[in-house]
């Protein structure tokens, strides 16, 4: 099989939050696929990505501040119908469910653990795979 080359958005206006996301999930979560990384640290920021890029995968920080992942995702959903994949990243389990309202895929919880955020990432990135590929 051979490799596919990704790009994910971080969004987290706290560039360590971003480094820890980009460190946890690794530029190779799978052996048959890479990522390559896009940083947002506002809104404003993430749209003009989502527009310039194709993007497969947001990985978005839940606690960012003043606008948070949950709104971003929640919106881009709303918004695009050709909305990409989103994982949420979380500081308490029990926020899950403000993931489900804001329509994310999946969810991480902080601190990041490099296993979960790996698979979790290659998870949702081969799901777009197959989606891709599914016939129209």
């Amino acid at each position: 099989m051979s490799d596919r080359q990704y790009t994910v958005l971080l969004y987290s206006d706290d560039p360590q939050v971003r480094d820890r996301m980009r460190l946890a999930v690794g530029t190779r979560p799978a052996a048959d696929l890479s990522v390559e990384f896009v940083e947002a640290a506002d809104f404003d920021e993430c749209i003009r990505l989502l527009d310039e890029y194709e993007i497969d995968l947001l990985l978005l920080d839940g606690e960012a501040t003043p606008t948070g992942g949950l709104a971003i995702a929640r919106q881009i959903k709303d918004e695009r119908d050709d909305a990409p994949p989103a994982c949420l990243v979380i500081a308490r389990a029990a926020d899950r469910w403000l993931a489900a309202y804001a329509q994310v895929e999946a969810t991480l919880v902080h601190p990041l653990d490099p296993v979960a955020a790996g698979q979790t990432v290659a998870g949702l990135l081969h799901g777009r795979a197959r989606g891709a590929n599914a016939p129209s």
